[in-house]
């Protein structure tokens, strides 16, 4: 057998050209073999958190270059993410409409999946905030809010709501009230707790169980994102039904203002680290809007693609990130400027977003 020019006489033979075709195969080892040694940068003390819900992975991303640095699997249909207080770990819900129960749980330092947490009957767990050290989350469909111990490794309290569809969640700092929206019940819960019950007999205000106070506050029509003013004394609620803001005052529990904000479809509502604006996406519209929360007047609607959802806040105020759902990238929104200054392809239907923070503060909810 000859092989043709330009190949070398001594390849002539069958054993020369095993020999080329063993040498070919090597080369491809060595080459794969080098690729799977190259590790990924660690995780900043500062991340950026994406969540890409047809991938099913959580993106760890550096803000200052915009760079994805690790891309971790979460399971099934992930909505919502958080941090925990520290930043070495993140919380994910996987929601499916109630066709999933579980929270994904990934290491962020070691950027590796740990085993989920299965939460049995509460089902359809969406919003999630980390306070006091604990994981706190809804499930839609028990129409219920709970809370996830990591030290017991267990969900050490639930409350049910009575409303449907409870989605979004805020609980203060000293877990003393907790907020949700109840989309297809067109309410807001305010959720208090009283010391009946608990300090009677001597137990702290943060244990398990005592009573509740549960206020349902009607707002408009489909109320998803929602978030309470820096100074603890509103909440601003996007109604994606009707396309309005409802102002709700905390003390009195009643809505004091319903601004016309035409914000059709909207996703997420944000305040500003010092509550001067409120940042609002929507998905069924090309624009995230701006609210100077003083005036309550528009200040600028920013063109960002075909859609909008998740929100969150870099702590320093300065930039806005916004996952445009639609178009599979993360808008950077420069908030003097108004202007979108840069994107993150951080994977397919990018959708809840959280801030990492290993500074021993927890900023993980804006």
């Amino acid at each position: 057998m000859r092989i043709p020019a330009p190949f070398p006489a001594a390849l002539s033979y069958p054993f020369g050209i095993m020999k080329l075709f063993l040498s070919f195969l090597f080369v491809l080892q060595v080459v794969a073999c080098g690729t799977s040694f190259v590790h990924a940068a660690d995780t900043p003390a500062n991340a950026l958190l994406v969540l890409a819900k047809h991938d099913g992975t959580v993106a760890i991303v550096d803000p200052s270059s915009l760079q994805v640095i690790a891309r971790i699997p979460v399971g099934k249909d992930p909505h919502e993410v958080i941090a925990s207080s520290d930043g070495k770990l993140a919380y994910v819900s996987n929601y499916g409409f109630g066709a999933y129960n579980t929270l994904a749980v990934v290491d962020l330092v070691a950027q590796k999946a740990l085993p989920a947490i299965d939460l049995g009957a509460l089902r359809g767990p969406h919003g999630l905030t980390f306070v006091g050290g604990k994981a706190w989350f809804t499930a839609e469909g028990a129409k219920a809010i709970g809370r996830y111990d990591p030290a017991s490794k267990s969900v050490d309290w639930i409350l049910g709501t009575g409303q449907n569809r409870t989605h979004m969640i805020y609980v203060s700092p000293e877990m003393r009230l907790i907020a949700t929206t109840n989309v297809s019940s067109g309410t807001l819960s305010i959720i208090e707790k009283t010391d009946a019950g608990v300090a009677g007999q001597g137990r702290p205000l943060d244990a398990p169980g005592g009573d509740w106070n549960e206020t349902v506050v009607k707002v408009g029509n489909g109320p998803e994102g929602f978030d309470v003013s820096p100074d603890g004394k509103e909440i601003w609620v996007a109604n994606a039904g009707d396309g309005t803001v409802s102002i709700i005052d905390i003390a009195s529990k009643r809505v004091t203002q319903t601004l016309e904000a035409n914000v059709g479809g909207a996703n997420r509502l944000r305040f500003t680290p010092d509550g001067k604006l409120a940042v609002i996406s929507a998905l069924r519209g090309p624009d995230v809007t701006v609210i100077d929360s003083a005036t309550r007047k528009i200040l600028q609607r920013i063109a960002v693609g075909h859609g909008a959802a998740g929100i969150v806040m870099q702590p320093d105020g300065v930039r806005a990130f916004v996952a445009c759902s639609p178009d599979g990238y993360v808008a950077v929104i420069d908030l003097h400027s108004m202007k979108v200054v840069g994107r993150i392809e951080a994977g397919q239907d990018p959708d809840g977003l959280a801030w990492a923070s290993r500074s021993g503060t927890d900023e993980s909810r804006r």
